[in-house]
């Protein structure tokens, strides 16, 4: 098995136990070892699953405002925790390949390996909820079928995508790319470059 078919399998199991309470406050018991690239990428889409539902919530139109203002904060809360894991699994394939001997030629990729796993976590969610759209009993024969062609591109696209990382990580492991990693450094968390929050010093 590939990474990245890795990566699918994990995140088609971790959607999966989300769903088994469907609740966004639902505790977390990853099922995979501390310390491994598999719990990693286990919390990875867990953060996903709960902001996924998270965004769910906050779009009800008949929301109590101060529920929604903490459903914000805790949504900025939940996408920081998502940056620092995707840096986090960035940080592995940076150490995985630390030996390896770049050649004079070697290219960067437009992305890191994490971010590019990042989309393959929020497409596990989509295919679940769209294929969860194809299997209504209370929608129209037009709702399904859009669904359903919906989610035939979504499958094409992780089928894609999955190619693709494993293309990025081969070509890594023998020199012929590069990683050079950015920090994302969002500024409006940090108190010391979000105006609004040095101002009230």
């Amino acid at each position: 098995m590939t990474f990245a078919q890795k990566c699918n399998e994990i995140f088609d199991q971790v959607v999966k136990l989300y769903h088994v309470t469907d609740d966004v406050d639902a505790e977390f018991n990853n099922p995979f070892q501390e310390g491994t690239i598999e719990h990693s990428l286990a919390r990875k889409n867990w953060i996903d699953a709960v902001q996924w539902h998270l965004e769910d919530i906050i779009r009800d139109e008949a929301i109590d405002p101060v529920e929604a203002l903490a459903l914000k904060r805790r949504i900025d809360h939940s996408n920081q925790d998502r940056t620092d894991l995707v840096e986090e699994v960035d940080t592995y394939f940076r150490q995985r390949y630390a030996d390896v001997a770049v050649l004079p030629d070697a290219t960067i990729n437009t992305e890191s390996p994490a971010w590019a796993i990042d989309r393959l976590s929020i497409l596990a969610l989509k295919i679940w909820h769209m294929r969860e759209q194809t299997e209504r009993h209370d929608a129209d024969a037009a709702h399904i079928a859009k669904c359903q062609a919906k989610l035939d591109v979504l499958l094409e696209q992780r089928e894609d995508l999955t190619t693709a990382i494993n293309q990025l990580l081969d070509d890594i492991a023998s020199g012929r790319k590069f990683m050079k990693v950015y920090r994302q450094m969002k500024m409006y968390n940090d108190p010391e470059t979000n105006p609004v929050l040095y101002g009230k010093k």
